[in-house]
């Protein structure tokens, strides 16, 4: 636990570094337009906007690489974490046939608004959302892609049961 939380800090710091130069940049900029703005007694709210948009635009641009960099490590730390120090841990790591000893939402689904309903419970009940027939919702429609599509999850599904 002590793994995941270290690393959720590592992101809010990495937040930080990528956003805080982009803040304080604003500000600044905000500031001196803001005093120009005094002096010459011009209170047009829009003056301010565009350079402080140029302004975090040009130091996005800047340290826009070492932002990726930033980014990339905290990316590679992750993968790392999840798939190397985590599975070695047995204490975060569900078992392989952990599926086939629960059934998610059992509970919910022996509930009546789950059935197959009627048209006259769906017209007494108009705040229930009608489900469809199992059968309906499983109908084989052909891709319209480009040749050679790969299948989607309804004829990926008919090739695994043949």
């Amino acid at each position: 636990m002590e793994i995941l939380l270290e690393f959720m800090g590592k992101g809010l710091l990495t937040m930080l570094m990528i956003s805080m130069p982009c803040v304080l940049t604003a500000a600044f900029v905000g500031l001196i337009v803001g005093i120009l703005q005094a002096v010459t007694q011009v209170q047009e709210q829009t003056i301010a906007a565009a350079p402080k948009i140029l302004a975090v635009f040009l130091v996005l641009m800047i340290l826009g690489v070492g932002y990726i960099k930033l980014l990339t490590n905290l990316l590679q730390e992750g993968f790392a974490l999840a798939f190397n120090q985590i599975p070695a841990s047995d204490s975060y790591v569900l078992p392989a046939n952990y599926h086939r000893y629960t059934v998610p939402f059992a509970e919910e689904m022996k509930e009546s608004r789950f059935q197959k309903q009627e048209i006259g419970d769906i017209m007494r009940n108009p705040g229930k959302i009608p489900f469809i027939d199992n059968n309906e919702k499983i109908k084989y429609h052909p891709s319209d892609r480009m040749p050679n599509p790969s299948p989607n999850f309804i004829e990926r599904k008919r090739i695994m049961e043949r």
